[in-house]
């Protein structure tokens, strides 16, 4: 969300593209205000405050990412834990450039370690400009980390085909060397890339941001010589790619049908699904002009987990059936609670197997929350571990030196009992190897640091 794609699904199953900025700045001057009030005026008087709700937090400390590498406090779902034990995670400054950054999760220090717009000797502005890295990262066994670089938003004047198009790009934390792959398809940006190294590949996805149908082809790259062969146009938006325990790469297909690409045979087929047994005609899983859908696959690659952005429930696929239809199965709703709506946007599988998510809830009787929910497989159903609440709520400066809110700060509000509670989306979210979960917020960039109990 602050990019300018937000969601209103809410009302509708149907995405309803909205300009961000221009209603951001209608509204930031209320929103300047607002956050003055809270944060100069945190307490207030009894009378003014409301009764504190009883709430099981779930605390996290959290960390700014340094301001200067966004400039409408922006990021996506772009964070994976290399083999190093660091975080590795993307972000967006529309109409000028993207970095990606290095959280050492042991001293808590952030540097950049990809400066995008410097390593491809660009001095492009505007929609020119590689203004995101909106890929779900992936590390490869080599332990480098695969992401890449897509579109930002045109401003009046602009035209889509000003941009170039992303790149492919990879980074070695062990040597700092940064490996740049050619454009795939021209105008068009990355919005997937997964590697298989045992075979010189990776594949990519790409994203063109049509509306109402998006384009979206499904490619693979030759890591050696830097070639693409053309799979097809799946016309998904924001497709996640993933490999099964044969190697296999997954992409979806708008309308609910899911493309396979075999290596061992160079064969791609045309998969239909199915949902206990029946196929998903009136799930998100099935839109017909596409719906965001989180992919990721188990520790053995033999499940494949998904949640459609809008749709309140955790599915799981059998990567091991045999046939033209993938068999999947309903784990259970995010958050048990028929009146509330959710918004999921962040996905992903620890090492142990159990699946994280960041889901926003709204509710029309309480206020608007951002939970952490788990599913371990074996257990009914999923877990909700409740909405989260920052600890250390001095993390970064959200006011000037006169005390004037900072712009692009207020994505985060501070409650009458004086928690402070970021309120948009849970944009990325990653399972680390120390046993601790992090997950990004947005206005300003934000990483928290959550140990579940």
């Amino acid at each position: 969300m602050p990019q300018r794609l937000a969601w209103l699904t809410y009302q509708s199953p149907f995405l309803v593209p909205l300009n961000w900025r221009k209603l951001t700045r209608l509204s930031l001057g209320l929103a300047g205000l607002v956050l003055c009030l809270t944060f100069l005026c945190p307490n207030g008087s009894e009378a003014q405050q409301a009764k504190p709700e009883a709430i099981r937090w779930l605390w996290t400390t959290a960390y700014a990412i340094p301001k200067h590498l966004t400039n409408q406090g922006s990021g996506y779902f772009s964070i994976v834990e290399g083999k190093n034990g660091c975080l590795y995670i993307g972000t967006a400054k529309y109409g000028e450039n993207a970095y990606l950054v290095e959280f050492n999760t042991r001293t808590k220090e952030m540097k950049v370690v990809v400066d995008v717009m410097k390593t491809l000797g660009s001095s492009a502005k505007g929609f020119a400009a590689q203004s995101k890295i909106h890929t779900r990262n992936n590390v490869g066994e080599s332990g480098k980390i695969y992401f890449g670089t897509k579109q930002g938003y045109p401003e009046k004047g602009e035209k889509r085909t000003d941009y170039p198009g992303g790149y492919p790009m990879v980074y070695d934390p062990q040597t700092g060397k940064v490996e740049v792959y050619p454009i795939p398809v021209p105008h068009h940006g990355i919005i997937s890339i997964t590697p298989d190294e045992s075979r010189g590949l990776a594949y990519i996805s790409t994203c063109s941001d049509d509306r109402p149908v998006e384009s979206t082809h499904f490619l693979i790259l030759d890591l050696k010589t830097g070639k693409y062969k053309h799979l097809m146009d799946c016309e998904h938006m924001y497709a996640f790619i993933v490999l099964d325990y044969l190697g296999r790469a997954y992409h979806p297909i708008r309308g609910g049908d899911i493309a396979r690409y075999d290596p061992r045979t160079d064969k791609l087929e045309r998969l239909k699904q199915t949902i206990d047994g029946q196929p998903p005609k009136d799930s998100l899983l099935a839109h017909p002009h596409s719906h965001p859908i989180n992919w990721e696959v188990s520790p053995d690659r033999k499940t494949l987990y998904a949640v459609a952005m809008n749709e309140n429930q955790l599915y799981a696929y059998d990567l091991t059936a045999e046939g033209e239809v993938l068999p999947g199965r309903r784990l259970g709703a995010l958050i048990n609670d028929p009146e509330a709506r959710t918004d999921c946007r962040a996905l992903c599988v620890g090492p142990d197997g159990t699946v994280w998510m960041g889901v926003a809830v709204h509710h029309p009787k309480r206020e608007h929350l951002l939970h952490i929910v788990s599913y371990k497989p074996g257990e009914k159903g999923c877990r909700d571990h409740g909405p989260i609440a920052i600890r250390n709520p001095d993390y970064t400066r959200f006011t000037d030196e006169k005390g004037r809110p900072l712009p692009w700060h207020h994505g985060v509000r501070r409650r009458p009992d004086g928690i402070l509670v970021p309120q948009y989306h849970i944009m990325g979210i990653c399972a680390a190897t120390n046993g601790k979960v992090y997950a990004t917020t947005i206005i300003p960039l934000t990483l928290h640091e959550i140990e579940v109990k």
